[in-house]
C-alpha cells in the first residue's frame, strides 16, 4: 500500500543558517504553481543567511521577472538585506543575489 504525501510539511529550503554565500534554488517544479510558496522559501532563505553575506534565489521562470513579485516582500520583510537582479538563466528562471548586511 502506498502512502499518499499531499498532506506533508513541505520541505524548508534551508535547515540551518549559511555561514557563507549558497543559491536557494526556487525553480523546482513545487514552484510553478505556487508563487505564495516561492516567495515564503526565498524569505526564509535570507533569513537563514548570515551577516556579510549572499544568497542567490533562483526563481521558476513561470511567474516571470521577480521585481513583479518578490521584491516587494524583500523590502517588506527585510529590512537587513539588500538586493539586486543579476541574470535570466537559460531554462528562463532569474537570478536575484540578496546581500545580508
Amino acid at each position: 500500500m502506498s502512502q499518499s504525501h499531499d498532506h506533508a510539511e513541505p520541505e524548508p529550503i534551508t535547515d540551518h543558517v549559511h555561514r557563507n554565500s549558497w543559491s536557494a534554488n526556487l525553480e523546482r517544479p513545487r514552484y510553478a504553481a505556487d508563487r505564495d510558496r516561492l516567495v515564503a522559501d526565498a524569505v526564509e532563505a535570507v533569513e537563514h543567511t548570515a551577516a556579510g553575506y549572499h544568497v542567490n534565489l533562483v526563481t521558476h521562470a513561470a511567474h516571470g521577472h521577480p521585481e513583479t513579485y518578490l521584491y516587494a516582500a524583500l523590502d517588506e520583510r527585510l529590512a537587513e538585506a539588500s538586493y539586486e537582479y543579476v541574470e535570466q538563466c537559460g531554462c528562463g528562471g532569474h537570478v536575484t543575489r540578496v546581500h545580508v548586511e
